[in-house]
C-alpha cells in the first residue's frame, strides 16, 4: 500500500503543477505539500545531473502550433543547424512546432539536440529529433534548466508560453539575477507591434529604459542569429580576459 502521506501522482487528471498551486484544505498540508518538496528536489537533481556537462547551450522557443509548412518552421530548423555547426547545443521544450523544427535542425546537423518537456493535462509527446530528452512535472524546475544551461535565448513567434519565457529572461537580466546574455526575436513582422508598444508606452512613461530595449535583438535572418550569439560569446571572453588582467596584470602583457 502506498504511503498515505505521499501525494497522489495521478489525481483525477491534474498535473503536479496544478496540485502544488491549489490552496490546501485544513488538514491537507501535512499530507501533500511537505512531501511534494522532495519530488521537486528530485526534479532539480535529475535535471542538474543530466545537463551537468552542457556548457554551450542555446534555448530556442516558439509556438508548439507551428506547422511543418510554415516558413517559421524552416527558419527555426535552419537556425538550429547553423548553431549546431558553430558548436552550440540546442535546447527546446522538446515538443512539436518550433521546438521540433529546432531540434530537427540540430539533430540533422550532428549536434546536441536537447528537449526539456513538461507534463500537461493534454499529452505533449516528445519530438523524434532529440539526442537527450528530459520530462518535468513542474514548470519552474523546467524554466531553471533553460536559464541555467543557456548562453542565449532565441524567440520565434509564439503564444503565451513563448511570451512568458521572453519576459522572464528579460526580467532576470534587468534585475541582474543572470548575466546579460543575448535575447533574439526572430520575425520582424510578428514582433514589431510588441516592440512599438514597449517604445510608445512603457518607454515613454518611464517603465523601462533605453538600455532595457537594447537587450532585444530583432532579425529575420538565421545567419544573423548565429552572428549575434557568436559575437556575444566573444565579448564575454574579452570581458573575462580583461578581468583576469586587472586581477593579475602579469597575465596581460605590459602594464598600463
Amino acid at each position: 500500500m502506498a504511503d498515505p502521506k505521499e501525494p497522489d501522482e495521478h489525481a483525477a487528471g491534474t498535473t503536479q503543477d496544478e496540485q502544488l498551486l491549489e490552496s490546501p484544505g485544513p488538514d491537507e498540508f501535512t499530507h501533500t505539500d511537505t512531501w511534494r518538496v522532495f519530488r521537486i528536489m528530485g526534479e532539480f537533481v535529475t535535471g542538474f545531473d543530466e545537463l551537468a556537462t552542457l556548457s554551450r547551450g542555446i534555448s530556442i522557443f516558439g509556438s508548439a502550433r507551428t506547422s511543418k509548412d510554415d516558413p517559421d518552421y524552416a527558419a527555426a530548423q535552419e537556425t538550429a543547424a547553423l548553431l549546431a555547426r558553430a558548436g552550440f547545443a540546442v535546447i527546446t521544450g522538446g515538443g512539436p512546432g518550433i521546438m521540433e523544427a529546432a531540434n530537427r535542425g540540430a539533430f540533422d546537423a550532428g549536434g546536441l539536440s536537447i528537449g526539456c518537456n513538461i507534463e500537461l493535462p493534454f499529452e505533449q509527446g516528445s519530438n523524434p529529433y532529440l539526442t537527450k530528452g528530459l520530462k518535468f512535472k513542474y514548470f519552474f524546475v523546467r524554466k531553471m534548466m533553460f536559464v541555467k544551461y543557456s548562453l542565449g535565448f532565441i524567440i520565434f513567434p509564439g503564444g503565451f508560453g513563448t511570451l512568458d519565457e521572453l519576459f522572464e529572461a528579460l526580467t532576470l537580466i534587468q534585475t541582474q539575477k543572470i548575466r546579460n546574455f543575448p535575447v533574439v526575436l526572430f520575425g520582424s513582422d510578428y514582433w514589431n507591434g510588441l516592440l512599438n508598444w514597449i517604445r510608445d508606452y512603457a518607454l515613454r512613461d518611464g517603465k523601462v529604459t533605453e538600455e532595457d530595449l537594447r537587450r532585444l535583438h530583432l532579425t529575420d535572418s538565421p545567419a544573423e542569429v548565429v552572428q549575434i550569439i557568436v559575437a556575444s560569446q566573444s565579448s564575454l571572453r574579452m570581458g573575462n580576459h580583461l578581468i583576469s588582467e586587472i586581477a593579475d596584470p602579469s597575465r596581460g602583457g605590459e602594464k598600463p
